[in-house]
């Protein structure tokens, strides 16, 4: 355990000394701010488009950051042969990885709360700029604690897409990881379109493949309730529970089959 905390903090502290993570936070948090000025050009929907606009920033560039980082937790550390010092000490390798991705975990955890104050912040300052008249008439308040809902199910969707691309840099190069990762990424979010593929084609080869495919792909849309949020619809507990539960579980899966592969890797 100790050599799993050291791990991650080392992570931590490696990841928040990137300067492609500040960029990328930069950036985030520009177009968040960004989005006040595009909600001022559309009467009576700004704060949907701010609403919008600022979680759909916070899930895209905490994508980047999961994979641009993530695919480099343990296959740039095999290509620049650094593996073999951490190794040479008293650490076990299920021990570096598990260590690597709750690092990356934490450094994710942090950069969404800092996008999260961002859109809060805008959104505070639209409020207060906007009579209360007009307020009235929005379909949720502008500062609307669902928001954080929507912000937890990202960073659980980001934890496990950090989970994908943990899991394929034990086996792979980091260009080839970086692109199963998105692809992953792609797929997961069209994985209910996959369960009767089999009606829009002829070939039942195809459907089987489909189907299969269903089940082994993560369902990513289940951790997307962005619209419900920002349409002031509610978000039921329940579904917080079972997207959440179905999250960690895949996450386990993906770090202990990670795990497996790392531990019966051979590095000669």
């Amino acid at each position: 355990m100790r050599a799993i905390r050291h791990i991650a903090v080392n992570v931590f502290r490696e990841s928040v000394r990137d300067k492609v993570l500040y960029n990328l936070v930069f950036f985030a948090v520009l177009l968040i701010s960004a989005s006040y000025l595009l909600g001022q050009l559309t009467a009576g929907q700004d704060v949907k488009i701010i609403k919008d606009l600022g979680l759909a920033a916070t899930s895209i560039f905490g994508l980047f950051i999961a994979v641009f980082i993530g695919i480099g937790l343990v296959s740039k550390e095999v290509e620049r042969r650094s593996v073999y010092g951490v190794l040479a000490k008293p650490v076990r390798r299920h021990e570096f990885v598990l260590g690597k991705y709750l690092g990356l975990v934490l450094t994710l955890a942090v950069n969404i709360a800092v996008m999260a104050v961002a859109l809060y912040l805008v959104l505070g300052y639209m409020a207060w700029m906007t009579p209360a008249n007009v307020q009235a008439a929005w379909d949720a308040p502008a500062l609307d604690p669902a928001l954080l809902k929507a912000v937890f199910l990202i960073f659980v969707e980001l934890c496990l897409i950090t989970a994908v691309a943990l899991f394929f840099s034990t086996f792979s190069s980091s260009i080839l990881s970086a692109v199963l990762t998105f692809g992953m990424f792609v797929a997961g979010h069209f994985d209910a379109d996959l369960k009767n593929f089999d009606q829009v084609v002829a070939s039942p080869a195809a459907g089987a493949l489909a189907r299969g495919m269903y089940y082994v792909l993560p369902n990513l849309a289940s951790f997307d309730v962005k619209a419900d949020v920002v349409h002031g619809q509610p978000v039921p507990w329940a579904l917080m529970g079972l997207a959440t539960g179905y999250g960690l579980v895949y996450i386990a899966m993906l770090v202990l089959a990670a795990m497996f592969i790392f531990s019966r890797r051979d590095f000669k």
